[in-house]
């Protein structure tokens, strides 16, 4: 009994999932909307700084600032 129910729960996983899948639209990422007005691309480096470097910088900036200002070890030596 076990392995017909794990068979149609089976099925109607793959069911749902191709009726999903037949049912979507593409994304059409070419066709152009109306008031579209894409700038140009990024470089690799301007991917790399805005994406990578861009949020390192910010932690390291976070970081700095709260162990400058951080009160609690004065606090322990007295």
């Amino acid at each position: 009994m076990d392995k017909k129910n794990t068979l149609r729960a089976g099925a109607l996983a793959a069911g749902t999932t191709l009726m999903m899948l037949l049912m979507t639209s593409p994304a059409l990422a070419l066709t152009r909307d109306d008031g579209d007005d894409p700038g140009p691309g990024l470089s690799v480096a301007e991917t790399l700084g805005l994406f990578v470097v861009a949020p390192l910088v910010i932690f390291g900036v976070i970081t700095a600032l709260v162990i400058v200002l951080d009160k609690s070890r004065k606090q322990q030596h007295v």
